[in-house]
């Protein structure tokens, strides 16, 4: 019998015995946008200017970005969260919005003034920006975490760390709503900087929560 086919099996009584009373993944991940947009509205809402600013590419990027993180991310959690499945496959993926992020970057160097670049990457909400990505992904990855309680990961602090990636992907597409900075020189070191404080708390997190 094969490695992958030992923990499988090892595993499948486990995780079948979890699933009765459980929340699958598929579900929490339905529900976790809802979870962000109960958290986003009463705390920040979009800008007033949120119906008139579709169209800008500046804006609209954000958004592109955002959810790009989320998706692909989700697709390593999906495969991370059972046992022999092929997760090392998925890990590309999230070079996409990363390297989406760099391009847009480089476009906003090239087109605008010298001058203006330390006033765009600095913004007026970078404070707001890294408190308020952690907080309304917060209530997401704990909804992440549970279910994947329910499932069988044997690399918890990279499953944990991943959920933490989803979640701050979720998070930053109903923050871009209200962030008023929208040049890709600020997402790009203040999206990140606050997606990191959630991968962080994610890995530690799961690294104890998800052992079985």
């Amino acid at each position: 019998m094969q490695t992958d086919e030992l923990i499988a099996d090892l595993s499948g009584e486990f995780t079948r015995r979890k699933r009765q009373a459980g929340l699958p993944l598929w579900l929490a991940a339905a529900a976790s946008p809802v979870v962000a947009f109960a958290v986003f509205m009463p705390l920040l809402g979009p800008r007033p200017d949120f119906l008139a600013s579709f169209g800008s590419i500046r804006f609209d990027m954000k958004f592109i970005e955002a959810g790009l993180l989320a998706v692909t991310a989700l697709g390593l959690l999906a495969a991370l969260a059972r046992p022999a499945r092929p997760w090392r496959s998925r890990l590309p993926m999230l070079l996409v919005p990363a390297l989406l992020l760099l391009a847009a970057a480089g476009v906003e160097l090239l087109v605008m003034p010298e001058a203006t670049w330390p006033i765009r990457a600095i913004g007026q909400n970078a404070m707001t920006c890294l408190i308020a990505i952690p907080t309304i992904g917060a209530p997401v990855l704990l909804l992440l975490l549970y279910a994947l309680s329910q499932q069988a990961p044997t690399r918890p602090g990279l499953t944990g760390a991943t959920a933490g990636l989803v979640a701050a992907g979720i998070s930053a597409t109903f923050y871009a709503a209200h962030c008023s900075d929208d040049s890709p020189l600020f997402v790009a070191i203040w999206y990140p900087l606050a997606t990191m404080i959630l991968v962080a708390a994610g890995a530690l997190a799961g690294s104890r929560l998800l052992r079985w």
